[in-house]
């Protein structure tokens, strides 16, 4: 572990700047779902609890280096007040005379909002100009925004480099969660991928058959590696151009000695809504005419008895269309004996991605995984072995 945590630093009387996301989703000026906000508590009642003086740098939306005032968050200070139980102040700018005023007037058990990042083109540029400007108001960086490290940005990247820096407990909490599941894991390692394309995955897929032991593939992107060993999937939604990638795949995973699972067994509709007329059949045996929307039982079974000889497991993406009964099927069941198998001490199981939290949340087993991500686009690059800006910075 190359970077530091709050453990490690000292905050007594000292302006702490924390990046958070807090990118949440509103409707009509009122937050609709909160867990950002709640997922950043932690730290910034440690931070408070120790004499520090947070001072919070954040984005929101896309506002392209303007101002946008619906994308101000100020409208969040409400929200920020009711999980975090402290009087939050907001200034307008996150640099500048206003920003260095708030800053240091900033009191014990107060928390300082910042005004949007983006509100700055040099954000997105990780100018070192505007880092500086932000290093001005604080003692010690903290970032503590998993979501936002794939980004090299002023906020997450410049700034680490110019203040005694380290990870927040969400941060330190992801890191380490990641680190269980990829960096140093229980063996055997298995990896569940799924969603609508091979495209999408491919760094994903290439770097998975090097690093985990069983690697199973549902999905949309399933019937591209099905039709790749030359099978009819129909009207099925197929890659049909990514079928060369999809074998070069499969003889990576045969040289690595990673086992990969496709279905065995498919549900097929003839139209693809709630509770349209299906049947269960081999995996060669698609009609012509109709679509494979879900995993068969017979895959499902091999794919819990995979779960069974896994230690760890990572997931990113559901098996079938899980947004409509009864193509939910193999996600769920998949989903509830991982949520048993990591109930029971078995397995090490973190999952991440907006799909995938999703397809848990709706399988009612999110709550039994290990470690479930709220990073999107950032815990995808993990997986792909990336390097991510932000958590090098720290270290």
């Amino acid at each position: 572990m190359a970077w530091k945590t709050l453990d490690q630093m000292e905050l007594n009387g000292k302006r702490v700047l924390v990046r958070v996301d807090i990118n949440v989703p509103m409707k009509d000026g009122q937050v609709t779902d909160a867990t950002r906000i709640e997922r950043i508590a932690p730290t910034i009642a440690d931070i408070l609890a120790h004499g520090g003086m947070p001072v919070l740098l954040a984005h929101y939306g896309r506002p392209k280096g303007q101002v946008v005032p619906e994308m101000s968050l100020q409208q969040l200070v409400p929200a920020l007040e009711s999980v975090l139980g402290v009087p939050v102040v907001f200034v307008a700018d996150c640099v500048g005379p206003a920003a260095e005023a708030a800053a240091g007037a900033l009191q014990p058990g107060q928390v300082l909002l910042l005004e949007n990042t983006r509100f700055h083109a040099g954000e997105e540029k990780n100018d070192p100009d505007l880092a500086a400007g932000m290093a001005t108001l604080g003692d010690i960086y903290c970032n503590d925004a998993f979501s936002a490290a794939h980004r090299a940005h002023a906020s997450t990247e410049a700034l680490a480099r110019l203040l005694p820096s380290c990870a927040g407990r969400l941060m330190q909490a992801e890191l380490s969660a990641l680190e269980k599941a990829l960096g140093n894991p229980q063996r055997p390692v298995l990896a569940v991928v799924g969603g609508a394309k091979v495209s999408t995955k491919l760094e994903l897929l290439s770097n998975l058959v090097e690093k985990v032991d069983i690697l199973v593939i549902g999905g949309g992107m399933a019937n591209t590696f099905l039709a790749a060993m030359g099978l009819d999937v129909g009207k099925s939604l197929c890659e049909h151009d990514m079928t060369d990638t999809a074998k070069e795949i499969a003889d990576k995973a045969v040289k690595s000695g990673c086992e990969i699972l496709l279905p065995r067994d498919v549900v097929v509709a003839w139209e693809f809504k709630a509770g349209a007329e299906n049947k269960v059949v081999k995996a060669e045996e698609c009609p012509a005419d109709a679509m494979i929307l879900d995993a068969g039982p017979d895959s499902v079974f091999h794919v819990g008895q995979a779960l069974e000889r896994a230690k760890t497991l990572i997931w990113n993406g559901p098996l079938g269309a899980f947004e409509i009964a009864p193509f939910d099927a193999a996600t769920n069941a998949a989903a509830a004996h991982a949520a048993k198998l990591s109930r029971e001490g078995k397995l090490v199981s973190v999952a991440g991605g907006g799909d995938t939290v999703a397809a848990l949340n709706k399988a009612d087993a999110a709550k039994d995984f290990t470690y479930i991500s709220t990073a999107g686009g950032a815990f995808l690059e993990w997986m792909e072995g990336k390097t991510l800006p932000g958590v090098a910075a720290l270290s």
